[in-house]
């Protein structure tokens, strides 16, 4: 199981749930986060989506492990929507997607809070995106989404340091709109969400339709460029070296 789907009310929680793997992206859990968004969105009992992970991360990111074996191994299979699916539901999503950090966001754990209308975090949650420490280039049009919504700079230091954003900063540069107790997160975003959901849903839908579709095409056109950078950087020199210290570390327990 990769995911935890449950309703209340008009408010569909998705619980990212490989806990063991600290809810890192495989293409499995692409395939069901994308599938469920896409049922969430088509379904008219539902008003809001909630987005959360179990365990201690809200999301480590990109499996490496997934990473590495698309460089080396020929036989590696893509999953049927992947990470390109996962982008098209956020960017088609039609209804409000509150997201609660429940802890460690890296990597799409991070750039995925872009396509969010409200983010809840916990005040031991943390932020990065490691694409530099990586050698590779941003992802999920995170190099168009955060400096609108964040400022040039901050997004700048986000994405150039590869470095963490703990909680407080991350409401202060405007990642977060709120910062809550653990044990408050998910309960203040479900009340938050069921707010929302209490009003009439086509009001909901227009106004996110009037919110998005301004940046939908600048949103396709960041993902692509990234797309082509991210592709030239794959395998790289810095990459493989990257790679392989994860491997290593991996190996040896850590």
């Amino acid at each position: 199981m990769t995911l935890q789907i449950s309703d209340e009310g008009a408010v569909r929680t998705i619980t990212l749930d490989r806990p063991a793997s600290l809810n890192a992206f495989n293409e499995a859990l692409y395939d069901a986060t994308t599938i469920a968004l896409r049922e969430a969105d088509a379904d008219p009992q539902v008003s809001v989506v909630v987005l959360t992970g179990a365990g201690r991360a809200f999301s480590a990111g990109n499996d490496l492990n997934d990473m590495a074996a698309r460089v080396t191994d020929p036989d590696y299979q893509p999953g049927e929507y992947g990470f390109p699916g996962l982008m098209e539901a956020l960017l088609d999503l039609r209804k409000p997607l509150v997201c609660a950090v429940n802890g460690l966001a890296v990597g799409i754990g991070t750039t995925i809070l872009g396509y969010a209308d409200l983010v809840f975090m916990s005040s031991a949650a943390r932020l990065k995106c490691p694409f530099t420490s990586l050698g590779v280039a941003p992802e999920a049009a995170s190099s168009y989404l955060l400096p609108q919504l964040i400022g040039r700079q901050n997004a700048a230091w986000i994405l150039l340091s590869s470095e963490w954003i703990d909680a407080t900063e991350a409401q202060r540069m405007g990642v977060a709109w709120r910062v809550c107790e653990p044990e408050d997160l998910l309960a203040e975003a479900h009340r938050h969400a069921g707010l929302l959901a209490s009003r009439p849903l086509p009001s909901l839908m227009a106004v996110k339709h009037t919110m998005v579709e301004p940046t939908r095409k600048a949103i396709r056109d960041a993902i692509a460029r990234e797309y082509a950078q991210f592709a030239e950087l794959l395998g790289s020199a810095a990459n493989s070296e990257a790679l392989a210290a994860f491997a290593d570390r991996r190996d040896q327990g850590e």
